[in-house]
């Protein structure tokens, strides 16, 4: 017996050998790579990819790109110059990656499925975010061709999910300079402008616009097809399932206005005229002295109908904004409080 023991035991003491000789390889070059992930783009006007990493030949790969290990960059991926791909991030399908973006270690963008994912330039993709995958609509057709759009310098952080439009004919669009932070959630169809923070823990359903400098706090809620004003402000924890017209703040499940968003307009640089004209518009609109409540087009015509008031245009845009929450295809406004009686 003794003998037959010896030649497993042989030939598993060469496989150690030989496993522990490929380890000490990669881990060498890992070593090297360290520095080359940071100093390579100062140094050289070439790419360097890991030898771990898998890029199809296929694959569209300008100047100065770090891949780094065990990345899969696919057959119809376009990476821009300076692009960085920290270890296990992945690219797939018909994506474009502008400039200077980051994909951080697990993070996923794009998916084999008809349609692109569009990314521009200097944006951060978090550790484990998956962008640009199908939608979760079942009324999406598979075969269908799907989209989204992503502008400049966007930080996505850990975690989060932006998913493509559920039809050919929309798209899912991000614009610029937005903070989306962790375990956030971008449906389907929705349209997000510039200058937004979304908290951690944000879940907007589809269809969703989100206007400029709007800002949650974490763990909102948001209803298909509702309307987030530029300006506007949402406390932690509400469920949003109305729109929120613009400069406003809401808070509550299901949220009630609480007037205007003060210290965000503050923040942003209104006028004190300004300001005080949008606050003795909404108290004509939701807080009514006269005891006259009439219907809400009524109370807008009056604030039109003030020269003083009318001739700013935040009021007007404002306005404008209620006005259109009561079209026939949205959802119309966040109660106040007044008009219940509560």
């Amino acid at each position: 017996m003794v003998p037959l023991l010896k030649k497993p035991f042989s030939s598993f003491s060469s496989l150690q050998k030989l496993t522990l000789q490929r380890l000490t390889r990669t881990l060498s070059y890992v070593s090297g790579e360290r520095r080359s992930f940071e100093e390579v783009s100062a140094e050289s006007k070439s790419s360097f990819i890991h030898p771990t990493a898998v890029v199809h030949p296929n694959a569209v790969i300008d100047q100065d790109v770090t891949v780094g290990p065990f990345c899969t960059v696919g057959s119809m991926v376009r990476i821009g110059k300076a692009c960085k791909l920290y270890p296990g991030s992945h690219i797939f399908g018909d994506t474009e990656l502008g400039e200077r973006c980051t994909l951080m270690t697990g993070a996923i963008v794009g998916e084999d499925i008809p349609g692109r994912t569009t990314i521009g330039c200097n944006n951060t993709i978090g550790y484990h975010a998956v962008v640009g995958v199908k939608c979760q609509d079942m009324k999406y057709k598979p075969g269908s061709d799907c989209f989204l759009d992503i502008g400049d310098n966007n930080e996505i952080r850990e975690y989060t999910s932006i998913h493509r439009s559920s039809k050919s004919s929309d798209r899912t669009v991000i614009s610029d300079n937005n903070l989306i932070m962790g375990s956030c959630h971008i449906a389907h169809d929705c349209k997000l402008g510039s200058n937004i923070i979304l908290a951690n823990n944000t879940l907007i359903a589809g269809h969703v616009v989100v206007g400029d400098y709007a800002h949650t706090a974490g763990a909102v809620v948001v209803h298909q097809f509702c309307h987030l004003g530029s300006h506007s402000f949402i406390g932690g924890g509400s469920v949003v399932s109305q729109d929120v017209p613009k400069y406003m703040m809401v808070t509550g499940d299901r949220a009630d206005l609480r007037g205007l968003n003060l210290e965000g307009l503050r923040r942003r640089g209104f006028s004190s005229e300004e300001v005080k004209g949008m606050r003795r518009a909404y108290q004509k609109i939701f807080m009514p002295v006269d005891g006259k409540l009439g219907g809400i087009e009524d109370r807008l015509a009056e604030v039109e109908q003030t020269k003083e008031l009318a001739m700013l245009d935040v009021v007007c845009s404002m306005v404008q904004s209620i006005r259109d929450s009561f079209k026939q295809d949205r959802r119309g406004i966040c109660k106040f409080r007044h008009w219940s009686g509560s």
